[in-house]
Formats: structure tokens, C-alpha cells, sequence
């Protein structure tokens, strides 16, 4: 694919012509098609007593509805937007079809206010992701307009219940209103992102769920934040973490789990202590998130302790052909970043901040939906050699692909097994390696959305 090529098809939104006509699109026409409309509705996640809040939702609800399905399936889901802007759906951490991935001006035009869109695409990997807005994200997705996806396999464990808790930070005023002054402020985007004031668990604040006595549990947590670090305390269990970001890992006993913007981490909970209280503590002051509450009324579990049994992860491929990508992240508040190349011109800090909002960059490039990083054959075996020389950590997602992570510091603590998304610390030096196995235009970007709004985000061409 050559670059002018790409420029302009990028340009005009119309990439669909990339990637052949699918044919089981054809062949599996009798799938039932869900129906998500993204459009303002006002419900209360400010809790009892506080008025309700004006949001952007899926179906009226927060989260949007839970699409639930087998490996193997195929998604169909037709998207109305009802909004005052244009809108895309990204379907988080699915190995999906380039032309479905939802990134707008990229892999699809954007879905105008009063049009809809179809999405079509197999579900081959088990486990837990999401789906959020990928048009002006760092507002979209602020306003609420996300929702849960789990894809299910025959070799899940066994529990009594399966809960799915989608997690949030809201920035609200002191009407319970979305904190709209704040929307795109300059000292967000160059710092941390844009952090939140109020927490909820599904759309409520410190919901409680109703569980058997001694029962097992599968706990699936989902991050919505745009930009905060989360770490949840699970108080009075024992829990094994079994997935993250939707791959299977090496099975390990845990007390607390940290989760990135745009992360999910699955765990195993037993009963066998009673009620648990699940609190957020990035702050340092634990704050009530959500209580699994033991009903009497619902019984005694129905399942014996036994070892969980998963999955192994994928195994890393040998490391004898690896294309090496270096990937020099600057920019941001106390950074290093003087000036950078956007647009075919070299800008400094104080110009790219104060005329055109940018102020990250890679390998000394703004980047952008048009910023092609580099052309990849496909199948190569690829690290990310990424270096985050900035003052702030980064949430890291490539789209269509899964990667392992490697490091040559001996100290660091690395997932056993495939992850999407990537937190990266500062001055941390981290490679993210996949198989080039998706043929697409791919993005590569920072989670933190004022952060991949403001310059940090590029494409990998795979051809």
C-alpha cells in the first residue's frame, strides 16, 4: 500500500474499498441484527436525591445494552445516530474485520446525525471487551456512550454467577451535570487526561449485586474512564485472577487490580467468607465502588471448590524473524518536546498547543487518523519497541491484533498472557509484539482520549 494511496482514500473516508466484500456476511444474512441508537437521554447516576444527569447513551441506558454471544458467532448490529454529530462505534479488542473497526475517517465514513450504519463480524476469540464511541471519543465516550461485550466459550469455569461490572469516572458539576466547561481544556490534555469526580458501577453509584451463599463468581471488570488509573480492593475474598483484557492468563491469587483506561480483568471470587466490599483506592482514600451482597433467599451455591482449570495463553513465536518498530513517545506537560512535524510543517510546543490543540508525538510526528507509521507485510512478526520518554503514563491499544509483552528490565512484572491495551509508566522502555496476521489499516494509540486527540496515535499499514 503506498502512501499517497492511503493519504487520500483516509481523506475521503473511503476505505471500505481496501478489503474484499466478506462472504459470510452474505451466507449468515438469517442472524438476528441488534439494534443500538446512540442519542440524549437523562438518567440519574448521581444517586438518590441529586437530580438527573443529561447524558449520551446506547438504548437509553448506561451502560449501553450487553451483547452477549458464543465464540463462533457472528455480530450483527445496525447503529442509528441520533446525535447532533457524527458517531462510529470501535469494538474493543476484537481481532475484527478492518472495514468493522469503527475508526472514523479511517476504516469507515462517519455515521451522520440520522444515518445508520451495519456492522457485521465474526466473534473468534472468547472473553470479556467492550464498545465505545470512536468519533471525538475524548467527549463521546465522557458523556457516556459504551457498553459490555463478552463473547463466551465451552471452556469457561463453571460459577454461580457471572457478573459484569463496567466502571466509570463522570466529571460532574455541581448540578450533577456533565462538567461541560472542562470538555477539551488544554491543561487536562496535556497532563493526565481528563479525570473524573464521581464513580459508578453500571451506571449507578455503589450498586449492590445479590449473590448465593458461598457461591463462585465470575467477575468481569470493564474500565470506561477516559483517562483514570483505577485500583479496586476486594476485601473478605479469595480471588484468582484469570483474564485480562479478554485473554486467558496463568491463574493468580490477588487482592487488588489496577486497570488502565479502556482494560478488563476477569476474576474468579469464592464466597466463602461472605458479603465483599470492592472499593476503589487510586486516591488513597477507599471509596465504595460495589457490595456482593450473600441473599440467603437465593440458596446455597451449586458448585465445589475445585481448581479452576483455564485455558493455557497463547505461547510467544519464536523470535527469530522480528521486524523491529521504534516508537520515541514525547510530548505533554514537563516533557522534552520543543517542536514536531504536523501537517508537512515543523511547529514548536507553544504553536502546535495553542493553534491546532497537539501536543504528543511520535518519533518527532503529530500523529493523527492520516499518519501512516509503517507498512507491515502481512504475517511478519512485529515488536512495538516503545519508549515513554514523558512525564505521564500511557494506556497503549492496538486495534485488530493481540500482542505479548516484553521487556529487558528483570524487575518488571510481565502478563503471562496476551494483552490490547498496555500501560505504560514514565521513562519506560516496553516492546509489544503480534503476528501481522489482520490485514487493514490498524490504529496504534493512547487510551488517555484527550491524549490520543492531542497527537498520540499513528496507523500500521498490514498488507
Amino acid at each position: 500500500m503506498k502512501r499517497r494511496h492511503f493519504l487520500t482514500l483516509a481523506a475521503a473516508g473511503a476505505t471500505s474499498s481496501l478489503v474484499a466484500p466478506s462472504p459470510w456476511t452474505r451466507l449468515n444474512a438469517a442472524t438476528p441484527m441488534q439494534q443500538i441508537t446512540a442519542g440524549k437521554t437523562r438518567l440519574n447516576i448521581a444517586g438518590a436525591g441529586q437530580p438527573d444527569t443529561d447524558l449520551w447513551l446506547y438504548n437509553q441506558s448506561c451502560p449501553g445494552p450487553m451483547l452477549r454471544y458464543r465464540k463462533g458467532d457472528v455480530l450483527r448490529a445496525e447503529v442509528r445516530n441520533n446525535l447532533d454529530m457524527a458517531t462510529t462505534i470501535h469494538w474493543h479488542g476484537i481481532r475484527n474485520l478492518n472495514e468493522m473497526d469503527g475508526v472514523a475517517n479511517l476504516t469507515q465514513a462517519p455515521i451522520e446525525p440520522g444515518e445508520t450504519f451495519a456492522y457485521e463480524f465474526p466473534l473468534n476469540d472468547s472473553g470479556t471487551y467492550w464498545y465505545h464511541a470512536h468519533n471525538m471519543g475524548w467527549e463521546q465516550v465522557a458523556r457516556g456512550l459504551y457498553g459490555p461485550l463478552i463473547i463466551d466459550d465451552d471452556q469457561d469455569p463453571d460459577v454461580d454467577h457471572d457478573l459484569c461490572l463496567m466502571v466509570d469516572d463522570w466529571r460532574l458539576d455541581n448540578d450533577a451535570q456533565i462538567d461541560q466547561a472542562s470538555m477539551g481544556g488544554l491543561h487536562d490534555w496535556s497532563h493526565g487526561g481528563r479525570l473524573g469526580n464521581w464513580l459508578t458501577v453500571n451506571g449507578k453509584s455503589a450498586p449492590e449485586f445479590r449473590v448465593k451463599d458461598k457461591a463462585r463468581i465470575r467477575l468481569r471488570l470493564i474500565s470506561a474512564a477516559n483517562a483514570r488509573i483505577m485500583t479496586f480492593q476486594l476485601t473478605n475474598a479469595a480471588a484468582t485472577l484469570i483474564a485480562l483484557d479478554g485473554a486467558f492468563c496463568q491463574p493468580e491469587q490477588v487482592t487488588k487490580i489496577t486497570l488502565a483506561p479502556a482494560q478488563r480483568a476477569d476474576v474468579i471470587l469464592d464466597m466463602d467468607r461472605g458479603s465483599i466490599e470492592i472499593a476503589e483506592i487510586s486516591t488513597g482514600e477507599p471509596y465504595p465502588a460495589a457490595t456482593l451482597l450473600v441473599d440467603p433467599a437465593l440458596g446455597p451455591s451449586s458448585h465445589s471448590k475445585t481448581p479452576i482449570n483455564t485455558p493455557k495463553p497463547a505461547a510467544l513465536p519464536s523470535l527469530k524473524q522480528l521486524r523491529r518498530i521504534p516508537i520515541h513517545m514525547q510530548g505533554g506537560a514537563m516533557g522534552n518536546l520543543q517542536t514536531a512535524m504536523f501537517e508537512g510543517a515543523e511547529l514548536s510546543l507553544r504553536e502546535l498547543a495553542q493553534k491546532h490543540k497537539k501536543l504528543w508525538a511520535f518519533n518527532g510526528q503529530i500523529g493523527d487518523y492520516s499518519t501512516l507509521f509503517a507498512e507491515i507485510d502481512q504475517n511478519d512478526l512485529v515488536s512495538l519497541d516503545v519508549y515513554n520518554d514523558t512525564a505521564w503514563r500511557h494506556a497503549m491499544h492496538l486495534h485488530g491484533h493481540h500482542f505479548w509483552v516484553m521487556s529487558n528490565d528483570p524487575t518488571m512484572a510481565l502478563p503471562t498472557g496476551q494483552r490490547d491495551t498496555w500501560l505504560m509508566q514514565p521513562r519506560e522502555r516496553i516492546s509489544l509484539v503480534f503476528k501481522a496476521d489482520n490485514p487493514g489499516l490498524w490504529l496504534f494509540h493512547c487510551h488517555m482520549l484527550e491524549h490520543a486527540a492531542s497527537g498520540m496515535g499513528a496507523v500500521l499499514a498490514i498488507d
